[in-house]
């Protein structure tokens, strides 16, 4: 009986921790599944998306997108961007927007290393879950992070609903240094990204990790019951 008591203390740890991760890796899959192409041309494509005011016509915008989506995801410096010239030999971008790329470039690639190690943390925790409290013990803990999931999106989406602006800006001043992320409507950012691209970004990813999280929910209750009525079985058996 006695060695039991560290388990209990260590699984139960491993069940937080799991909580933790989970809710991570389920919101940084969904961001990960909107940095590209694809996702950038369906949004540009749903009614009512902006038109530009300025002249970019909608492959333009694409192309320009594009080239800068990928230099969020490559290894390049910002010259990548900085070299950029359109047809007229006007600079793409300006000093302020090639600053603002370069801190979006390095908080995109932290949160890809968080992802990979939230999905690595959370698959480990559910492995030490399955040796040392069993299956269903397992699915159990993986129930209870898709429902920590759910109330933090869930709140999460009723501020979107209620405040877009208030979350939009107090996102930008939790990850990005005073005004640096502030510009002018004629600039490329904000003609290639105006607001409406980032209400439509910011409401997929929470519904898609609600999405996420709903189908483990679901997976997850399954089991737990599936494997819950083998174990009363048996014990019948036994009896």
């Amino acid at each position: 009986m006695g060695s039991q008591k560290p388990n209990g203390w260590w699984l139960g740890l491993a069940r937080v921790l799991l909580c933790v991760s989970l809710p991570v890796a389920l919101l940084l899959t969904s961001v990960r599944l909107l940095l590209t192409p694809d996702f950038v041309r369906l949004d540009y494509a749903l009614p009512a998306f902006p038109s530009d005011p300025f002249g970019f016509r909608m492959t333009e915008r694409i192309y320009w997108a594009d080239i800068a989506l990928e230099y969020l995801l490559n290894d390049e410096p910002i010259s990548f961007l900085g070299d950029l010239e359109f047809d007229d030999g006007m600079s793409v971008y300006n000093e302020r927007e090639l600053k603002h790329m370069l801190d979006v470039k390095i908080l995109v690639q932290q949160a890809m290393t968080v992802w990979l190690a939230t999905i690595a943390a959370s698959a480990v925790l559910v492995l030490l879950l399955v040796q040392f409290a069993a299956t269903q013990g397992a699915w159990a803990a993986l129930r209870a992070g898709a429902q920590a999931t759910l109330l933090a999106m869930g709140v999460l989406l009723v501020l979107l609903a209620a405040a877009f602006q208030f979350v939009f800006v107090g996102f930008h001043r939790i990850f990005f240094t005073g005004d640096t992320w502030l510009f002018l409507y004629s600039d490329t950012l904000i003609r290639l990204f105006p607001e409406r691209f980032w209400l439509t970004a910011f409401v997929a990813i929470v519904v898609g990790t609600i999405a996420q999280a709903i189908l483990l929910w679901m997976v997850s209750r399954w089991r737990v019951r599936r494997l819950a009525g083998a174990a009363s079985r048996e014990e019948e058996v036994t009896a």
